[in-house]
């Protein structure tokens, strides 16, 4: 009663801004440790105090003594069995991404560039052709019908192994949806574009032929220079920077704020690339 009875607008003010900023700091470590061993370990921790409380109200001496002795070393403890952890939260700190507000959908959208990625990277130094579908708004059921069906998660060594030669699947395009991949050796309409640049073979201009009749994105991997091209609205960007790849494909996956138009202009002098 005390307090509240001294209690000013600013004193209020203060103690709200301290207990948002706590709360937010509880809610930011606790997204970090998610899906980590470190949950088991918070687990064991908070039945521990559990343990402490409850000798502590039924007056229990010898088990509140153990708690008072396991408790002192428990800092020590817990630094070293959170090793691991603080590390990566330190460096996550450091990187200006603790208070870096990111949805889990832009998360999911974020992990999934990297592993298409880092897959085309691999494809694309060892000049493995490849062609990948993102399929957006529109479905591309009837082009998933034509290959075989995986529903896969997707991760960057199954995409990789998918395109090795002389496999069973490694011609024709994966379609990819949302996380998983579809299918594989999908057959895509050519596109019928007369300036598409002669260089161009049959997978790219099955790349760019899907993104003229529907809203998908792909990617291809040429098998003879290993440059990586990105096909949107019909237009192709050859040899993108890896950069411009990761930004394109997350500017353009994720669920919200998606461009409604595209600079190619600008996309052309940024890359030093051509139309096809």
């Amino acid at each position: 009663m005390d307090y509240f009875a001294g209690l000013t607008l600013k004193n209020s003010i203060k103690d709200i801004v301290d207990v948002l900023i706590v709360s937010y700091i509880i809610y930011k470590v606790l997204m970090m440790v998610r899906g980590t061993r470190a949950v088991q370990l918070l687990q064991g921790i908070f039945l521990l105090v559990l343990v402490w409380a409850l000798s502590n109200l039924l007056n229990l001496y010898t088990l509140k003594w153990l708690m008072n002795q396991m408790f002192t070393f428990g800092v020590v403890t817990v630094l070293i069995i959170f090793q691991p952890e603080l590390r990566r939260a330190l460096e996550q700190i450091g990187r200006n991404k603790l208070f870096q507000r990111s949805s889990p959908e832009e998360q999911d959208v974020s992990h999934r560039v990297n592993e298409i990625v880092k897959s085309v990277n691999y494809l694309a130094r060892r000049k493995i052709g490849a062609l990948i579908v993102f399929e957006r708004n529109t479905g591309l059921n009837d082009y998933i019908e034509s290959g075989i069906k995986m529903e896969s998660k997707l991760s960057s060594e199954l995409l990789s192994n998918v395109f090795i030669p002389n496999t069973p699947l490694h011609d024709g395009a994966v379609i990819i949806r949302g996380g998983l991949i579809m299918a594989a050796g999908c057959y895509l309409p050519l596109s019928e574009n007369p300036f598409i640049s002669k260089e161009l073979g049959t997978r790219h201009r099955a790349a760019i032929g899907i993104t003229e009749v529907c809203d998908a994105i792909s990617v291809t991997v040429s098998e003879e220079t290993g440059q990586i091209s990105l096909a949107i609205n019909g237009q192709i960007v050859r040899d993108i920077k890896e950069e411009s790849l990761i930004s394109k494909l997350f500017e353009e996956l994720r669920p919200q704020f998606k461009a409604k138009s595209t600079d190619w202009a600008f996309w052309k002098r940024k890359e030093g690339g051509k139309r096809g």
